[in-house]
C-alpha cells in the first residue's frame, strides 16, 4: 500500500480482509465512549435509588466519564505521536478495564464517579488512536472512505447503546452494565493485541516533550484550515447532542408519539446517518471531493434546519418535521466523516494530536447543546430545533470562512519534515508490521 495522496490497498480478497478486519477493530475503539455514556442511561434511576443518591449526584457520573474522555485524548494522542500506537492504545484500554470492574463493585456514587472518569479516561485512547490511525495509513480520498465507513459503527453506538442497557436491566442490576462493558472491553483488548499491528513507523514519531505538545497544539489551532473543520465538525456533533436530548420530549410528549412509535423514527434517522456515511464513501473522489460534498451536507442541513423552525412556529403537519429532521440527521452522515479528513489532511506526523484536539472539540462543542434545550424548556419543540438550525447554521458559516482555506504541508509540523514520496510504504495491505 502507498501512502501517499490516495492511498491504495494492495489488491486482491487477501487486501480486502485485512482492510475489512481493520475496519471493524477501529470501529470498535471509536465505539468505546458512547458505548460507555449511553448503555449506562437506562439504568440512572436504579442506581440512584441503590446508592442512596440524590440525581444530581448520579449525573456526576456521566460528568465524569465525559471528563475523562476528553482529557484522555489530549494525553493519548500525543504520546502515540512520540512512542507509536499500540502502546499507549493497550496501557489505555487496561486501564479501562480494571476501572470497569472497580464500576460494577462500588457502593458509593462518589467512588463510582472516580472510577467513571477513570473508565473514560482509558476509553479515550482507543478513539483518539482509531482517528490517528486511519491517517497513518491514508490520505485523501481513501482517507475520506475509510472514516465514512466508520460511521457504521460510530453512528450506531449512541443509539444502540440505551437499547442494549435496557436489555441488560431485564434480566440484571445496574451492575450487569458494566459486567457487558467488560466483556466488550476483553474482547477488544484481545483482538487489538493480536490483530492490530502498529502503524506509526518509528520515523515518523516524535519527541514527547510537554512544551512541544503545547506549541503542536498551538500551531494546529492557529491554522485556519484545522481550526474551521474541527469547529465545523464540533458544532455538527451539537446538532446531534441536541436532537438525542431534547427528540423523546418534542416528539412524545408535544406530538404524542407512543414510545414504541418514537423509538421507530429515532431508529428510521439513525439508519439515514449511516446510510448517508456509506453513500458519502461511495461519492468521494468519484463524483465529488471531500469539500464538494460538506458544503452541500451543510447546505441540505441548513436548509432542514430552517424548515424545522418554520415547522414549529407555524405548528405544521408532524410529517413536515420528521421529514426535516431526517435530512438533517442524515446530512451529518456526510458532515461527520468529511470535516475529520479535511482537518488531518495535511498532519501526518502529529495525527495523534491532531486526532486529540477534533476529540476534545467534539465534546466540549457537542455537550453545550444538550443544556441549550433543556435551558428553554420541554413544553415547545421551538428550543431544540432553533439550537439544531443554530448550530449547523454556524458549522457551515465556519467551514465556509475558515475550512476551505487550505495551507501548505509545511505550515504545522515539526522538524521531521517529509513529503508522500518519502514517507515509507506500508506492507501487510495496509497497516506495519512491528508489534512494539
Amino acid at each position: 500500500m502507498s501512502t501517499g495522496e490516495g492511498a491504495v490497498v494492495d489488491g486482491g480478497n487477501s487486501g480486502l480482509r485485512r482492510k475489512a478486519r481493520f475496519a471493524l477493530i477501529l470501529g470498535g475503539l471509536t465505539a468505546f465512549g458512547p458505548l460507555s455514556i449511553d448503555m449506562y442511561l437506562p439504568a440512572l434511576p436504579q442506581l440512584t435509588r441503590e446508592l442512596g443518591a440524590t440525581e444530581a449526584q448520579a449525573q456526576l457520573t456521566l460528568t465524569a466519564v465525559l471528563v475523562g474522555l476528553a482529557f484522555g485524548q489530549l494525553i493519548a494522542g500525543p504520546i502515540s505521536d512520540a512512542v507509536g500506537r499500540r502502546k499507549p492504545l493497550l496501557t489505555g484500554l487496561a486501564l479501562y478495564l480494571v476501572a470497569t470492574v472497580l464500576c460494577a463493585l462500588s457502593d458509593s456514587v462518589y467512588a463510582l464517579a472516580g472510577l467513571r472518569a477513570l473508565q473514560g479516561f482509558g476509553a479515550a485512547a482507543g478513539m483518539v488512536i482509531a482517528r490517528a490511525a486511519v491517517r497513518d495509513l491514508y490520505s485523501g480520498v481513501e482517507a475520506a472512505r475509510f472514516f465514512s465507513s466508520l460511521m457504521l459503527v460510530t453512528g450506531l453506538a449512541p443509539i444502540l447503546a440505551p437499547v442494549i442497557g435496557g436489555q441488560v436491566l431485564a434480566h440484571t442490576t445496574w451492575r450487569g452494565v458494566f459486567v457487558v462493558l467488560t466483556v466488550f472491553g476483553v474482547t477488544l483488548l484481545t483482538v487489538a493485541g493480536f490483530a492490530l499491528p502498529e502503524t506509526k513507523p518509528k520515523q515518523w514519531r516524535q519527541p514527547a516533550r510537554l512544551g512541544a505538545t503545547f506549541r503542536t497544539f498551538g500551531r494546529l489551532l492557529a491554522e485556519p484550515s484545522f481550526l474551521g473543520n474541527a469547529l465545523a465538525g464540533g458544532l455538527g456533533m451539537a446538532a446531534m447532542f441536541a436532537y438525542v436530548s431534547g427528540s423523546s420530549f418534542v416528539l412524545q410528549n408535544i406530538y404524542g408519539l407512543s414510545p414504541q412509535t418514537y423509538s421507530f423514527v429515532f431508529g428510521m434517522n439513525a439508519v439515514g446517518l449511516v446510510a448517508a456515511g456509506q453513500i458519502n464513501a461511495r461519492l468521494v473522489g468519484r463524483v465529488a471531493t471531500e469539500s464538494q460534498l460538506l458544503v452541500t451536507a451543510l447546505v441540505s442541513a441548513s436548509i432542514a434546519g430552517a424548515v424545522l423552525v418554520t415547522a414549529a412556529v407555524l405548528g405544521l403537519p408532524l410529517p413536515v418535521l420528521l421529514a426535516a429532521l431526517f435530512v438533517m440527521i442524515a446530512s451529518l452522515g456526510f458532515v461527520m466523516p468529511n470535516t475529520t479528513m479535511l482537518a488531518l489532511a495535511d498532519h501526518r506526523e502529529v495525527s495523534g494530536s491532531a486526532s486529540a484536539l477534533l476529540g476534545v472539540n467534539q465534546f466540549v462543542v457537542g455537550a453545550l447543546a444538550a443544556p441549550l434545550v433543556g435551558l428553554g424548556g420541554v413544553g415547545s419543540a421551538l428550543p431544540m430545533v432553533l439550537v439544531m438550525f443554530g448550530v449547523v447554521l454556524g458549522s457551515t458559516v465556519v467551514f465556509l470562512t475558515l475550512g476551505r482555506r487550505r495551507r501548505t504541508p509545511t505550515t504545522v509540523t515539526t522538524r521531521h519534515h517529509s513529503t508522500a514520496q518519502e514517507e515509507p510504504d506500508a506492507v501487510h495491505g495496509g497497516v506495519h508490521g512491528d508489534r512494539e
